[in-house]
């Protein structure tokens, strides 16, 4: 089985990401946000301009969700954070599904006027996990402990439609 590749234009070449290359340029220990990340863009980027890869300039993106994972995965597809063209706003979804960095709820707009709203389905991210990040670990046990759930929910077994909900918005 080929991995899925998240793909978009610059200056009319095209790109191809692996989620390999999006954990070689951010790291480990962020890994659940370079999934989380990833699976958004691969929900996404086909929404965007009707299939075709996206022109990654062309590409906005704003997130209630604010850890470094998924910044890193954004930038490094989308060049969006140097560009100016990624916000967070954790008042974007005050009722998304919790995350220990604020809610896992994505909205991608395209210059053709495209709007996607990303939204975590539900039991994907353990309650554990989330208590245990927002709190920090207080022992090696527990260091370990959230190191092992970073690893289990990196998603990456699943088809990004079954890891997040799209919804097509009105700009």
């Amino acid at each position: 089985m080929t991995s899925p590749a998240l793909e978009v234009r610059d200056h009319g070449d095209l790109l191809r990401f692996s989620f390999d290359d999006l954990v070689r340029y951010s790291g480990r220990s962020s890994i659940g946000g370079v999934a989380h990340g990833f699976k958004v863009m691969e929900r996404a980027l086909p929404l965007l301009e009707g299939g075709a890869a996206p022109d990654r300039v062309d590409i906005t993106i704003e997130s209630a969700f604010g850890g470094g994972g998924a910044r890193d995965a954004f930038e490094m597809v989308t060049r969006a954070v140097t560009g100016g063209r990624f916000r967070v706003d954790a008042d974007l979804a005050p009722d998304g599904p919790p995350s220990p960095m604020g809610r896992y709820v994505f909205r991608f707009s395209h210059r053709t006027g495209t709007l996607v709203q990303l939204t975590l389905r539900p039991g994907l991210v353990l309650d554990e996990f989330i208590d245990l990040a927002a709190r920090g670990p207080e022992n090696p046990a527990e260091e370990q402990r959230l190191a092992d759930l970073k690893q289990q929910m990196a998603l990456m077994s699943l088809p990004a439609a079954d890891v997040y909900d799209a919804e097509m918005l009105k700009p």
